[in-house]
């Protein structure tokens, strides 16, 4: 009985997590440009990161393992209350993404698009909100007491209008339905004297064109692969050989101005690439300033993580540092 439990024991996850090197997959499977599938001399491929719970059994291979990073649940799941908040914001991040990446190749291919606004998504609340319990994670609110606005900043400005106390009717969308609730404005996080109703946001945003580009990556998710989309996006709505029969593999949030952001998990994603044959892999650049690397985890820039990586994985490996999306053409092309 005693051999019996202990090895039903040995297989009990543990509130522990392994991060690993994920995969790398060309974005011409998943990403269609007038309803075909684009047709590039070359790829550019999606990297991605691993997260396993672990056991007894899977933790110590994992101890072992240098390419393995052992996490809490909370770090595994970015702060997120639970798996499936998790997934939602994933999709929102990944849904942005997406949209803004079509909005960066359509500009550089300077074909006409519209960006349309359509709320601010609900990323989390403050455990103090008085909208905790009425609002939920993926909600996107539409209006402030009746009326819209055509952005987040907007929405904030009216909000952070009001007293700390003030009765507030949030009008939003859950699920295809819109909802209206009412509560009190709590002071900002960080902010005694500022108003807001405690929540984290992001915009909701649709990027529309008479040439169609869409993508569907199933349950992927996340905001970093937002340069590779854009570059993808760009080099099938051109008759430019951006790719000229490379694997280019890379990370890094866009914005709708091109900036390119850093992402967690950077030297997971180089030690995927490499081992999917990637030859060039694009980096998120930031200046390595004594006050840039305070705020940068472990210390160090998501360049300098993945050069250092590189360096010991994937030594063949070229690993280029990027900060726009103009930049990482410019460069690909030369």
């Amino acid at each position: 009985m005693m051999a019996v439990l202990f090895i039903i024991g040995i297989f009990v996850p543990l509130p522990l997590y392994a991060e690993k090197p994920g995969s790398a997959e060309d974005l011409a499977n998943y990403i269609k440009v007038d309803d075909k599938k684009p047709k590039l001399n070359g790829e550019f491929m999606l990297t991605s990161v691993g997260i396993a719970p672990l056991n007894t059994v899977s933790l110590v291979f994992a101890a072992f393992d240098p390419t393995v990073d052992i996490q809490t649940k909370s770090q595994a799941l970015g702060g997120s209350d639970s798996m499936a908040d998790n997934a939602r914001i994933n999709q929102i991040y990944m849904k942005t993404s997406i949209n803004e990446a079509k909005a960066n190749a359509y500009k550089a291919a300077k074909i006409p698009y519209n960006r349309n606004f359509n709320g601010i998504y609900v990323m989390a609340i403050q455990p103090d909100s008085n909208f905790k319990n009425k609002l939920q994670v993926g909600d996107t609110i539409e209006s402030v007491n009746h009326k819209k606005y055509d952005s987040a900043k907007a929405f904030q400005t009216k909000i952070r209008s009001q007293k700390i106390g003030t009765d507030l009717t949030v009008g939003y969308k859950r699920d295809g339905k819109v909802k209206e609730t009412t509560a009190k404005t709590v002071a900002l996080a960080g902010a005694k004297d500022m108003a807001g109703i405690g929540i984290i946001l992001t915009d909701d945003v649709d990027v529309k064109s008479d040439r169609q580009v869409s993508a569907d990556l199933g349950e992927i998710g996340g905001p970093s692969g937002g340069l590779m989309f854009s570059l993808e996006m760009y080099d099938a709505l051109t008759s430019k050989d951006l790719a000229r029969g490379r694997k280019i593999a890379g990370t890094g949030t866009i914005d709708k101005d091109g900036h390119v952001g850093e992402i967690g998990g950077i030297d997971k994603k180089v030690i995927a690439a490499h081992r999917a044959g990637v030859d060039i892999f694009l980096a998120p650049y930031v200046k390595p300033t004594d006050e840039n690397l305070k705020y940068e985890e472990n210390g160090k820039t998501n360049y300098q993580v993945a050069k250092e990586t590189a360096k010991k994985y994937a030594p063949d490996m070229k690993v280029i540092p990027v900060e726009t999306f103009d930049q990482a053409v410019e460069k690909l092309q030369n």
